[in-house]
């Protein structure tokens, strides 16, 4: 089992080399593409008299990729066996890297959305990718413009040099200013407030331009400004496709796969609502645990919101969703279960067919782990006479591989226990979810997630304070109504007959 393991995570390796050799000859040929497009009548001529630039231009793209691989591969190896990872790293360098050569050969060296890159690796990587990342994509910014024929001769040095610090400047404090933007206008102000920084540069890095030409120092300025706010505009256009062809997760598509319109929240609010409210409240549940423990709490909500869906499948099987007939109790204890239990999987399987990030549909398969339908199987104990297999009533797993598993686990499980509670003094709540959590814990529930003790006693407290919440006492209301003339009528109490 071992070796077996050993050799996947081998060939995925070789996988992944053989994808960045491939991307690299890519970034070249496009590299390339921009040497024949600067002088397209003679740029044959071009390639044999500066053969010394294009190898350094050749062996410079390589060491940076180089450097790309071995950043992940010791900082973060499992995103660099992904092939699709891969491919993302280089489709942003890519891109990021035709928009800015197209701004400064067409429009203005200083309108280049050099920024573009930072905010796009923030969104769809994380920070600490994206601040590496920056630097190697400024660097290879700063090839292109000095050892290729990018610009004429009679252009000022400092538009070339002052590549580095701008790029420099515009993608780290991007990643800085954008980390906390949780909405698409809040990423449009980023890079209104990034223009005043970076046009300072601009504005310092240009000095010698005062004395001769007042109007070009002050044009340069404000190309400088326009570039800012077109790196967070292209940010906000570009991020949606990236979002969708490798379908990655970011805070503004989770704000939408939230929203009650998307389309399986829609199909579970109708056909099974029941589920879909259990649902809302397992979200908000799931949200304050993982605000709590510090993981991140758009994706405990947007996972809690779909972690049932699978119940679509057969809504009516469910007692949240029944009206009054009870299929599986007219089952074998057996195929009742099978049908509960299967709910995992086909939630996983329909969150794969609708393209919803992975890390949501694997919460979908994980949220009940290997735990025993004990409804099931202590019915079928009673018919049987004790000769039943706990395996034949448990959950097919695999037990939650990440946190927000765990989160989403847990807060099922309370949100279900505590509502049939006929006391939810918090007492009996705090009981009830220490009971859930102790009983996970003795099943191996949390063997395959870095969840800590410490990070269980926060989620019970924060249910336990929620829950208590939820449940309130509240006062009896009195039995009268007003009339059309204003007056209160004492209203009949129903009696209460039990047969």
């Amino acid at each position: 089992m071992k070796r077996d393991t050993e050799t996947r995570v081998k060939r995925r390796m070789a996988m992944s080399v053989c994808v960045y050799v491939l991307c690299f000859l890519f970034l070249l040929a496009v590299i390339f593409v921009m040497l024949i497009v600067n002088d397209p009548s003679a740029w044959t001529q071009y390639f044999i008299d500066h053969i010394s630039e294009v190898l350094l231009v050749t062996v410079s793209v390589f060491f940076l990729v180089v450097i790309i691989f071995f950043y992940f591969f010791f900082e973060d190896r499992e995103m660099l066996v992904k092939t699709r990872n891969t491919l993302l790293i280089f489709s942003l360098l890519i891109v990021s890297t035709i928009i800015c050569y197209l701004f400064g050969r067409f429009i203005n060296n200083y309108t280049r959305p050099f920024a573009l890159f930072a905010l796009l690796t923030l969104f769809l990587l994380n920070r600490r990718h994206a601040i590496f990342l920056n630097f190697i994509f400024t660097f290879l910014i700063f090839v292109i413009d000095v050892y290729t024929n990018a610009y004429d001769t009679g252009r000022l040095v400092e538009e070339v040099y002052s590549t580095l610090m701008l790029g420099f400047v515009s993608g780290t404090l991007a990643v800085f200013f954008a980390g906390s933007v949780k909405t698409r206008a809040g990423l449009i102000f980023t890079g209104v407030i990034l223009a005043l920084p970076t046009s300072l540069v601009v504005a310092l890095l240009n000095l010698s331009v005062i004395q001769s030409d007042w109007g070009l120092y002050l044009a340069n300025i404000g190309y400088r400004m326009l570039g800012s706010i077109i790196s967070a505009v292209l940010a906000l256009a570009l991020m949606p496709i990236f979002e969708v062809v490798f379908n990655r997760l970011t805070l503004f598509r989770l704000r939408e796969l939230t929203s009650t319109n998307a389309p399986l929240l829609a199909r579970l609010k109708t056909d099974a609502p029941g589920t879909f409210n259990h649902s809302l409240i397992v979200a908000q549940l799931s949200e304050a645990c993982a605000v709590a423990i510090g993981e991140n709490a758009e994706l405990a909500r947007a996972a809690a919101y779909y972690h049932d869906v699978g119940k679509l499948k057969q809504p009516d099987c469910f007692t949240e969703n029944q009206t009054g007939y009870n299929l599986p109790n007219a089952l074998t204890p057996e195929l009742s279960a099978d049908i509960i239990r299967s709910h995992a999987k086909d939630g996983y399987d329909l969150l794969q067919a609708n393209h919803l990030p992975k890390q949501i549909a694997d919460v979908a398969l994980q949220h009940h782990g290997t735990l025993p339908i004990k409804f099931f199987y202590e019915k079928a104990l009673r018919i049987s006479g004790g000769d039943a297999n706990i395996r034949d009533y448990s959950y097919f797993g695999p037990t939650p591989q990440t946190r927000i598993a765990a989160i989403v686990m847990i807060a099922d499980g309370a949100e279900a226990a505590t509502r049939a509670l006929p006391d939810h003094s918090p007492d009996k709540v705090e009981k009830t979810v220490r009971s859930i959590i102790e009983e996970r814990m003795d099943l191996g529930q949390f063997a395959d997630c870095d969840i800590t003790m410490r990070d269980l006693t926060t989620i019970k407290q924060t249910l336990v304070d929620a829950l208590s919440s939820v449940h309130h006492h509240r006062v009896e209301y009195p039995s009268i109504r007003f009339n059309r003339g204003g007056e209160s009528v004492q209203e009949e109490k129903d009696d209460e007959t039990h047969d």
